[in-house]
């Protein structure tokens, strides 16, 4: 593992202090984080407004960026997919004015190149329609997971470890290189791992990704997304960045929750909702109710009136998922007569609900999905 400072972990003051400690002008640090963040460019070579030595300098000190795309896939919806495996080191730089660079270049048979799948993460860039410029980056938290969600991909190989906010931001960064997507403007983290799990290196990154000199996305414009872990719900309100939090319920009750997900034996439906009214008080921001449709399990009109009766007890909205298969996993995709029939009912209650389009599924796009076929090779 390269041992250098990763830039993508660095803030322009401890950029900078690296920087004076190399014997280079303190202006430094912005200009560097200027070709990185703005132009998307990493091979200090190529920053043409350093001198020949403070650009060697930075090439034997600092970690541009970190891990190899394994693989790289392109949807017939638009939807691209990145498999990173943060073992093994990144492929050479490259101008991102190549047109046939391959970080620009979708490449679905490099899963064949084998990693360390206990260091692999994924990414997704979730285009909206041509009519729309929206461009969402849903990216991991953490290698794998430990809530072990039973119709999840994510959780099969259990957690192997936290992500840093470098790793974090990278994902980021890398899916706005791709070729087609002038920049990312929205980010949802609901890729692999609990990011409230991993609380101080997730909020650490939001305030990279929010920051002028970084990504400059809008708070506004990210979402995290947690199953429930109300006592960093309420520490998450703390932190006064106005992002929307996302509760993962997929079950209207207790006894079915603590069936699907492991980690809902500790935690109730009801301490759920507290902490949500708590954060709606301390932000002023809707909380979002994800719930993801398995066929047959938690898709009955019943389940429906329940989820509605907990919604209407906060400030909230409903996002109905429809299931994208796992091989290994014993759940089906829900009919779509049936999810209509869901929404409907919660919409008579006078629930705000909306079905989510289902992006990405001829290349394995939901959570957890591709790193599971790749260690299944």
């Amino acid at each position: 593992m390269d041992d250098r400072p990763h830039l993508f972990d660095l803030t322009p003051q401890t950029l900078g202090e690296l920087i004076a400690d190399w014997g280079m002008p303190a202006f430094r640090a912005k200009q560097v984080l200027e070709w990185v963040y703005q132009q998307g460019v990493t091979d200090p070579q190529l920053m043409t407004n350093l001198g020949k030595a403070d650009r060697q300098t930075l090439a034997q000190n600092l970690c541009l960026v970190r891990g190899r795309v394994l693989g790289h896939q392109l949807a017939t919806d638009g939807t691209q997919k990145m498999l990173i495996d943060w073992s093994l080191p990144p492929d050479p730089p490259v101008s991102p004015v190549s047109p046939e660079s391959p970080q620009n270049q979708p490449d679905t048979h490099s899963l064949n190149v084998l990693g360390d799948s206990a260091s692999q993460t994924e990414c997704v860039m979730i285009p909206a329609d041509e009519s729309k410029p929206r461009r969402t980056a849903c990216i991991s938290s953490q290698i794998g997971c430990a809530v072990g969600c039973k119709f999840c991909a994510s959780g099969l190989g259990g957690l192997d470890g936290n992500l840093t906010a470098g790793q974090i931001i990278q994902q980021a960064w890398q899916l706005g290189q791709l070729k087609g997507v002038d920049r990312i403007s929205h980010i949802v983290f609901m890729g692999m791992g609990e990011p409230l799990a991993n609380f101080n290196e997730v909020t650490r990154a939001i305030q990279t990704l929010t920051a002028p000199w970084g990504l400059g996305i809008s708070a506004r414009r990210i979402t995290v997304s947690t199953v429930g872990l109300p006592s960093q719900i309420r520490k998450l309100a703390e932190i006064d960045i106005p992002i929307t939090l996302a509760v993962s319920l997929h079950a209207p009750n207790d006894e079915l929750r603590r069936q699907l997900i492991p980690w809902a034996k500790s935690v109730t439906i009801d301490q759920l909702i507290d902490a949500g009214r708590d954060y709606f008080k301390k932000t002023g921001r809707e909380v979002t109710l994800e719930y993801i449709l398995l066929g047959g399990v938690n898709d009955q009109p019943e389940h429906a009136h329940e989820l509605a009766h907990i919604a209407k007890r906060l400030r909230s909205n409903i996002n109905l998922i429809r299931y994208n298969e796992v091989a290994a996993l014993p759940f089906n995709r829900p009919a779509d007569p049936s999810v209509r029939q869901f929404q409907h009912v919660l919409q008579t209650a006078g629930v705000n609900c909306h079905i989510r389009a289902s992006r990405g599924r001829d290349i394995a796009a939901a959570c957890g999905q591709l790193r599971h076929e790749h260690r299944s090779v």
